[in-house]
């Protein structure tokens, strides 16, 4: 992979309208619905990044025909529940953690063997929160001594429905589990410590699979029934919003409208805590889109304060810390994030590395075992470390808005992992940033 840098010139402010890419979550589950479904299914707003891309190319090794991405539309030829045939090699889900977790409850439930596999940073990370579960409703899985992949999943298993309640709040565990519960005897039922991104369930229904709420947390698929296909129009993504949303936010003069943001309620922890900061978040237009919430978010520049961020709101802004630490970073006080350790199994340790960012650039930050305490002040420039890791990224270069001098960011190349064309679309809104690469 081509080494990329980023380089941002201090200050500046960020004005007009834009539209950041297709929401990454829905992006997956519905090249995966779509493929398990009886029919043909229409994808308009697919988020043609690399991590979606590793979903589609598995699809298609397990025989799925799909036509595209042409302009973010796709069109699926689904296969139905049983329709699909052993791939002749391991499937490079890449970088792609949602790819490997909710892939591993569809293959559980398969008559043929697969193996996953993924890039150094994937191979890293934790699986048995997956693999266990899926053990004890009968799937073979075979992962290294760490738990990680390679994951080898025997086909021709008998599972068999559950009542799980997970030990920590994780969308991709709780799809992995109801997945796996489609293929299953009986009723699978999965409750969670604490709500969770729902985008498997509403296309569950979606696809007119009968599903059973109970409550906040709970949720229960019955194995046997059958997908129909459906037409989903994919919303802007909230979490590269968040970006965006952040830099409009620190940068005085900024006047900022994000167009078609997915607003699930499950998913806009970012806007509150951006909001109990003081930032200036306004909610525009709110419609429905394919089952989604959607709605066109205006931010302007305001001051804002550090505040102990509600543990109540981590699940639902797990991806978008990063871009919230620098809000932090440029608050005045202290910000304290307790209840998140889940920040450090993900495509980085994203507490430490952050931390260690932070402190590059002359903020006060402090990591402990399950959050950050962070100081606001002034933001020097300096050269920042992102590990290969997307988001961190993205969010050390709207941090170049407030820096006092040049933010140099390394190893950016995974940035297309999520967000395809984030250098542009960040200089057209007011960011000085320029890439730079050597093979």
């Amino acid at each position: 992979m081509t080494d990329i840098h980023f380089i941002v010139e201090p200050g500046g402010s960020l004005h007009g309208c834009l539209r950041v890419p297709g929401d990454k979550s829905i992006s997956h589950r519905a090249i995966m619905f779509g493929a398990l479904a009886e029919g043909l299914t229409t994808i308009t707003g697919f988020l043609d990044g690399e991590d979606c891309l590793a979903t589609l190319r598995a699809f298609r090794a397990m025989g799925v025909h799909i036509d595209g991405p042409d302009q973010g539309r796709v069109t699926v030829h689904g296969v139905g529940l049983q329709g699909l045939r052993a791939p002749t090699g391991p499937l490079d889900m890449g970088n792609s953690g949602t790819s490997m977790r909710l892939m591993s409850g569809i293959l559980a439930g398969q008559a043929f063997d697969t193996v996953l596999t993924g890039d150094a940073s994937l191979t890293r990370r934790p699986m048995r929160r997956v693999t266990e579960p899926l053990t004890q409703m009968g799937a073979w899985i075979e992962a290294t001594d760490k738990g990680s992949a390679p994951l080898r999943i025997h086909g021709g298993q008998r599972l068999v429905g559950m009542d799980y309640r997970m030990p920590v709040a994780s969308a991709q565990v709780k799809s992995s589990l109801l997945l796996a519960g489609l293929y299953a005897e009986g009723e699978t039922r999965v409750t969670e410590p604490a709500p969770t991104r729902d985008h498997t369930e509403r296309m569950l229904e979606g696809f007119g699979y009968a599903l059973r709420r109970e409550g906040e947390g709970t949720v229960a698929v019955t194995g046997g029934g059958r997908l129909t296909a459906t037409t989903i129009d994919v919303p802007a993504d909230i979490s590269s919003a968040a970006f965006f949303l952040v830099g409009a936010s620190i940068a005085p003069g900024s006047d900022l409208t994000l167009e078609h943001v997915g607003v699930n309620p499950t998913r806009t922890g970012a806007i509150d805590i951006l909001r109990l900061m003081g930032a200036n978040i306004e909610m525009l237009n709110p419609r429905r889109a394919g089952g989604e919430s959607v709605a066109d978010l205006r931010v302007r520049y305001a001051p804002l304060h550090g505040i102990r961020i509600p543990e109540a709101l981590v699940p639902l802004a797990i991806d978008e810390f990063p871009a919230l630490f620098i809000a932090a970073a440029c608050a005045d006080g202290e910000t304290v994030l307790t209840g998140a350790e889940e920040l450090r199994v993900k495509e980085s340790d994203r507490i430490q590395v952050m931390a260690d960012g932070l402190t590059t650039l002359g903020i006060a930050a402090r990591p402990t075992a399950d959050g950050i305490v962070i100081r606001g002040g002034a933001l020097t420039g300096g050269t920042v470390e992102s590990h290969g890791d997307h988001r961190i990224a993205m969010s050390f270069a709207m941090a170049g808005l407030r820096a006092g001098g040049l933010t140099r960011i390394h190893d950016c190349a995974n940035v297309n992992t999520s967000f395809p064309g984030f250098v542009s679309l960040a200089r057209n809104a007011g960011l000085t940033i320029t890439e730079q690469g050597r093979a």
